[in-house]
């Protein structure tokens, strides 16, 4: 399992993997209980490769975060979740020293948090992804263009020029 095929559902708890796709939405599997459910396609998922948090010069992803956690305390968090908030809010100003604290509010740190303890142990965080970058995918498409098109000429699907009926334009009178 990677970082990059974990989502989040908002209005369900918890995390989910995606494990397939069909015409109305997708098939994904908790990750807390294993078990599989169809989210509707109009539905609102988030990825949390797509999530960071605001500091104050810009965003630092969820999953230097997450790195940073496994660094400075071994893989176990060093904080109550259910705890004070005050505490909770120290201990990421630890990690994070540079966060915006207008608009990082106590339950996204709460919430990061836990998510956090449910992925630690199954992902490796430290392990860098393999990223396709655009030059890669450019040459994959041009491949794929560069195929000899095969143009087949049939007969009887060409233009009528004899017996063709002439379309005439009709005015409609306005009443």
């Amino acid at each position: 399992m990677e970082f990059k095929e974990i989502i989040s559902v908002p209005g369900m708890g918890g995390l989910y993997k995606v494990v397939a796709n069909n015409r109305n939405g997708f098939i994904v599997e908790s990750l807390a209980d294993g078990k599989r459910t169809l989210i509707n396609s109009n539905q609102r998922i988030m990825t949390l490769v797509d999530i960071a948090v605001y500091t104050a010069d810009g965003e630092v992803p969820l999953r230097d975060i997450f790195k940073k956690i496994q660094e400075k305390e071994g893989g176990k968090l060093g904080v109550d979740l259910k705890g004070d908030q005050t505490k909770l809010r120290d201990y990421f100003k630890k990690l994070v020293p540079e966060f915006d604290e207008e608009k990082v509010y106590t339950s996204d740190i709460k919430k990061m948090l836990t998510w956090y303890d449910v992925l630690n142990g199954k992902i490796d965080f430290t392990k860098e992804e393999k990223v396709e970058d655009e030059a890669t995918e450019k040459s994959i498409l041009e491949k794929e263009n560069d195929k000899p098109v095969v143009k087949t000429h049939h007969e009887a699907h060409g233009p009528k020029t004899e017996g063709a009926k002439r379309a005439t334009a009709k005015t409609r009178k306005k009443v």
